[in-house]
Parts: structure tokens; sequence; C-alpha cells
């Protein structure tokens, strides 16, 4: 089974082009349990099956059982739109078996997603010494990043012996307060100013705390997933330094925006962020999984993460940068080799121009909001996602608009809540999904 099989190498290439070939790409389905068991039932086996069978399997039975995140008719959560060059290329490194562990075992592989990383980085006016790695997600980013936050907090100056805390807004993203516990940090929740972290809030709720002298951190988000609004970061940054807090943006969606010179004049502050992190998988067109997590020192990431064991030695002493240094895991995969390919192929221009398509949809989309009647804007969006209310429905309304436009394949668009009350939300980020197919979607409220 570790020797080339011919046939089993066209038959995967043949369905690779197929579904690399199809447009726009299906909605798909969700899954039946009872049938994906019946489907699945005895394909592992002692003595396997053949390739072209349980292909088979996967084509008719299991494929059509994900819906497909990167259909433009996927609006719901955050979608996907990876490019052809990033998806072909993300086939290269797993043939080549390629993996980023070290620069000694992987230098080709660490140079290439450098060069992202400083990308990334100049665009978000971090210093020259600016660097990170790519990790699977914002999940995993963020709990990195805080580690090393938490970690260094007596080079900053913090010797309170109480239980660390981590300056939060209350329309933080779910993985921040997860990370926390992880931690075993507690949380100064700050509530918003039109649900976005100002600076002013957040010097209001470390004076009237009476552990302030315990907050290590502040969390400030560069496009919220519910709503895709972008906080006060030049304020937030103004009193970070001021308090000596470590300050982490969480850009795992929004901060592609940086790629738009429109939106970019929004992200003032940014530069002053200790950490930051933004997913290529998502407004960035990488295929799964790969997300960018930058430090602005990224010597206290490395003097936290460094796993050391007598067989890791030779790692530190012919080391140039190990991305295994720089958060919580040891062994991964090259994942930021896919979306340097595509900008290497496409040009940063291509990217700007794409991000701008789902700006200028979902403002056109808001224009067709208040146009209708029965539909409703809750506010203008200032990235790429529309909140709206149908007068007159609630949950299980919006629920049964969700589960006409699946079983339709017009769309998959799930319900959020907003200030307590269940309403629609449009995320863009498709470059193909256009205003046609959304007033097929908006069709079915009336």
């Amino acid at each position: 089974m570790f020797h080339y099989d011919q046939q089993m190498t066209d038959l995967i290439f043949a369905y690779c082009r197929d579904r690399l070939s199809e447009d726009p790409v299906p909605l798909d389905f969700p899954g039946d349990g009872a049938k994906l068991a019946a489907a699945l039932e005895g394909m592992i086996s002692a003595g396997g099956h053949d390739a072209a069978k349980v292909l088979g399997v996967f084509a008719a039975d299991l494929a059509p059982a994900v819906i497909s995140c990167d259909s433009p008719r996927f609006l719901s959560f955050i979608p996907a739109a990876p490019t052809k060059a990033a998806l072909l290329f993300d086939m290269v490194v797993s043939c080549s078996c390629l993996q980023g562990t070290s620069w000694l075992e992987a230098a080709g592989a660490v140079a290439a997603e450098n060069q992202v990383l400083r990308l990334l980085s100049d665009l978000a006016g971090l210093p020259p010494q600016a660097g990170g790695v790519f990790v699977s997600g914002g999940s995993a980013g963020n709990l990195s990043a805080l580690v090393v936050a938490r970690d260094t907090a007596p080079q900053r100056g913090h010797t309170s012996e109480g239980r660390p805390l981590v300056a939060v807004s209350d329309q933080a993203h779910s993985s921040i307060a997860s990370a926390l516990r992880v931690m075993g940090v507690g949380a100064l929740v700050v509530p918003g100013v039109g649900h976005r972290l100002t600076g002013a809030a957040l010097r209001a709720a470390l004076a009237e705390h009476p552990g302030a002298r315990d907050v290590i951190a502040v969390v400030a988000t560069s496009g919220t997933t519910n709503a895709g609004l972008i906080d006060d970061l030049a304020g937030v940054a103004e009193v970070a330094k001021e308090y000596r807090l470590w300050m982490h943006v969480d850009g795992a969606y929004g901060g592609a925006g940086l790629f738009s010179p429109q939106l970019r004049p929004r992200y003032e502050g940014l530069e002053h962020a200790d950490s930051f992190v933004v997913d290529p998988h998502k407004w960035l067109f990488a295929p799964f999984d790969c997300a960018s997590l930058i430090y602005r020192e990224p010597a206290l990431a490395r003097s936290v993460h460094t796993q050391d064991a007598s067989y890791l030695d030779v790692l530190h002493t012919q080391a140039d940068w190990n991305p295994s240094d720089f958060a919580y895991h040891l062994t991964r995969r090259a994942r930021g080799l896919a979306l340097w390919f595509s900008l290497a192929v496409n040009g940063t221009d291509a990217y700007g121009d794409a991000v701008d398509q789902a700006i200028t949809l979902a403002r056109r989309v808001a224009e067709r909001i208040t146009e209708l009647p029965h539909l409703e804007l809750i506010m203008e969006p200032e990235l790429s996602v529309v909140l709206f209310r149908r007068r007159g429905w609630g949950p299980d309304d919006y629920q049964a608009w969700t589960d006409e436009m699946l079983r339709a394949q017009v769309g998959f668009v799930t319900p959020t809540k907003w200030e307590g009350e269940t309403v629609g939300r449009f995320a863009f980020l498709h470059p193909d999904t256009t205003l046609e197919m959304v007033d097929e979607m908006l069709a079915l409220t009336a």
C-alpha cells in the first residue's frame, strides 16, 4: 500500500478535476445519520476494498451530505472561497507529504510561509521584526497568543499574585472565552458601545474594577463574526499602553479587509498590537485549515512556546525560524503554502479586488433590504455581514425559511441573535455570489 498505483491515482485526479471544474459549486444537503451509517457499513474491513468502490461511496453518499461552504450560495457563519490555485497547490502539499515543524526539516516551506506572514505584518503596520506562524484556526491562534500574554506579564511590570484577568468585549468571539477557560484566566467583560469595544469603555472598566491590577491583556476584534464590526483599535491601544496590557487583535474574519484600500483606514491602531490573528481560510481565499498568528516581538512567543527535549535540541541549535516555537503545537503541516502559491500566482491586487466585491455586494444587499417593506435593515454593513429582520417573524419562521432555501438549493442562510432577538444574517465572501442569488432568497421572505 506504499507503492504508486496508477489506477487509483487516475481515479482521484479525475474526481478532483470534476470538483474543481464545477461552476457553480453545488450547495448540497445536511446528512441523514441512518443513511450515512448504511452507506458506511462494512467499509473498513480486514481485507479492504477496491479504490473505485470506496471513492464511489464517498462521491455518492458522503460528499453530498457535506454542505459546501465554498458554494456562492453559502451565506451562513463565515463562508469560504479558496482560489483554484490554492486548492491545487494544497494537493501538492499533501502529495509531497510536506510538513513545517522546523527550519532544519522544512526550510523551503517555512521561508515561503514567512513571506506571506511578512506581507500580512506590513499590511497591519507591524514593525520589521514581526513574525509568527500559520496555525489551524482562530481558536488555536487566540489561545497561543494569550498564553504568551499571560506568561510574559511579569516582563511588562505585572506583579500581582491574584488570578490574571484579560479584558474582553461582550462581542468577543466564543474562542476567546474558551481560551481563557483553558488557561485558567478570568475575564473582565467590558460592555460594548454600539457593539464595539472602545478605549473609553476599557478605561472606565479598569478604573471601576477592584482587581484592575490583575488585568494583563486586552482582546480587541477587527471584524466581529456576528455583525462584521471593527473595534476602536486606536483607543484600545492607547489604554493598553497606559496600563501595560498585552493587546491582542482577533481579526480571524475581518482582518482580511486590510487588503482593501477603501477599508484600511478603519484598522487604525492595529499597528500597536502585540499579537494579531487573521484566518486566510476565511476571507483570503485559502483552503482549510489556515490561520496566521503574528507577534510584534516573536522572541517573546519563542520564550514561551519552544518545547525542550533531548531529541529536539538539534532543532534549536540549527534554527533560523522554527514555526513550532510560536504556538502550542509541535508537529504541523505546511498550511500556509497554498496561500503563498495563490498570492504569487494571482497577485495582491486581485485579492484586494475580491475583498472589495464582497463589501460592494453587502452594501447593495443592504440597499435592497431597505426597499422591501416587510424587511428592516438593522445597521449599515461595515464589512461584509448584513443583519436584517423580517417584520412579524419569530425564531420558527426564520428556521422555516432556512430549511426551505436549503431544500430548494437556493441558499444556506442561518439566523442569528441580535440584542436577544432572532434576526436574519448574510455573510458575504465569495466573489461569485450575485445580487440575483440574494434576490431569490429575499423573495422567499415575502
